[in-house]
C-alpha cells in the first residue's frame, strides 16, 4: 500500500472562480472555494501523510493553518504558475517525505471519494491518473523517484500520460464521474447540487438559494438562483 502526500494548488482566494462571474459575487466566489477544499481534505485526512496547500497568497496561508494542513509559499514565477508552483512543493515534499508518493489534487473537485484515495492507495503503479471533462487532470499520483514534473494546462490529461510513457512507468487510469467535476460554471455547480448531497459545497449553494432544474434548451441543466425568473 502506497504511503502518500497529497498537494493542492491555490492560485489565490481573490482570483478564484471567475468564470463564475456575475453568476456568484467576488465573496460568494471565495467561499466556495473554501468550502470545497474543506470538502476535499476532510475526504483525504485519514488516507495520506500529509496534506499541503501551495499557493502565493497569504489568506490561503491562514486558512491552511485554520484547517490544520500544511502550506508552501509559491515562489515569484514569470510564468507558467501553476506547475512552477507545484515544483516548489514537490521539492519541499521530497525534503520531508523521500519515499512517498505525491498525490496532486485540483482545489474544485468536491465531489472526490474516499474510495478513489483508497483505490490509488492500493494500485501498485508509478502513475495513477483521472481525466476531468475536456481533457484536464483531476487526479495525479506519481511515484517520486522517477523524475516525473507534472504539466498541468490545456490538455494535461495526454500530456501526463505521454511523459509517464516516455520514464517506462506504470499507468493506471481511474475514470469516475465524480472525479471528473471540476466547478467552473453555472453547470458545474447544477452538477454539484444533484450529486454533491452531504457535502459543506452543496450546504453552501444551497443557502445561496442557487437551484437547479432539467431543461430541454442547449444546456442539459437549468441552473439559477431561486429570486431569478
Amino acid at each position: 500500500m502506497k504511503d502518500i502526500v497529497a498537494v493542492i494548488p491555490v492560485s489565490s482566494f481573490d482570483e478564484s472562480k471567475t468564470r463564475l462571474s456575475p453568476f456568484l459575487t467576488k465573496d460568494e466566489r471565495v467561499e466556495l472555494l473554501k468550502v470545497m477544499l474543506k470538502d476535499i481534505i476532510n475526504v483525504i485526512r485519514n488516507e495520506v501523510e500529509e496534506i499541503v496547500l501551495v499557493s502565493k497568497d497569504e489568506s490561503v496561508k491562514d486558512y491552511a493553518k485554520e484547517l490544520k494542513i500544511s502550506f508552501v509559499k509559491e515562489r515569484k514565477h514569470e510564468n507558467n504558475y501553476l506547475n512552477n508552483a507545484l515544483k516548489d512543493a514537490i521539492e519541499e515534499v521530497k525534503i520531508n517525505f523521500l519515499h512517498n508518493d505525491i498525490l496532486i489534487l485540483p482545489s474544485d473537485i468536491p465531489l472526490i471519494k474516499q474510495q478513489h484515495i483508497s483505490t490509488v492507495k492500493n494500485m501498485n503503479n508509478d502513475l495513477i491518473i483521472s481525466p476531468s471533462k475536456g481533457g484536464g487532470t483531476n487526479l495525479l499520483c506519481f511515484n517520486n523517484e522517477y523524475e516525473f514534473e507534472p504539466c498541468f494546462g490545456e490538455m494535461s490529461y495526454f500530456k501526463h500520460i505521454n511523459t509517464a510513457t516516455e520514464l517506462n512507468m506504470s499507468i493506471n487510469i481511474i475514470e469516475s464521474f465524480y472525479l471528473s467535476l471540476d466547478i467552473n460554471t453555472p453547470q458545474d455547480l447544477g452538477e454539484l447540487l444533484l450529486h454533491g448531497v452531504g457535502t459543506y459545497s452543496y450546504e453552501f449553494l444551497r443557502s445561496m438559494n442557487i437551484i437547479v432544474n432539467s431543461s430541454h434548451g442547449t444546456e442539459r441543466l437549468d441552473v439559477r438562483r431561486e429570486n431569478e425568473k
